[in-house]
């Protein structure tokens, strides 16, 4: 995880992008990229979107969303200092202390 924050750090710098990569920026492009692979599910009935995988162009637009998504998400943990594995692992104790299992 740290190397590829590293180096999507790095891409950015490279561009000279860091200047862009504020907090509120990173955040609006996340959400952007969310809603792209919503798009991608959204007149799908359930059965459709558990074979969405099968069809080649369909799949490579998913990787690439969901790509997108993760760049994003890392890069707004890096700027605000946050531990995305940590944070998650927080979550789920706190969930799992909120919804018991049965």
């Amino acid at each position: 995880m740290a190397a590829l924050q590293r180096r999507l750090a790095e891409f950015a710098a490279a561009r000279n992008w860091q200047q862009y990569h504020t907090p509120k920026n990173l955040v609006t492009a996340l959400s952007v990229e969310a809603s792209e692979l919503v798009e991608i599910f959204q007149w799908l009935t359930p059965e459709e979107s558990a074979r969405v995988m099968e069809d080649a162009d369909t799949a490579h637009r998913v990787n690439d969303e969901v790509a997108d998504v993760l760049a994003y998400l890392l890069q707004l943990c890096e700027v605000l200092g946050v531990d995305p594995l940590a944070a998650l692992d927080a979550k789920i104790d706190r969930n799992e202390s909120r919804f018991p299992a049965p």
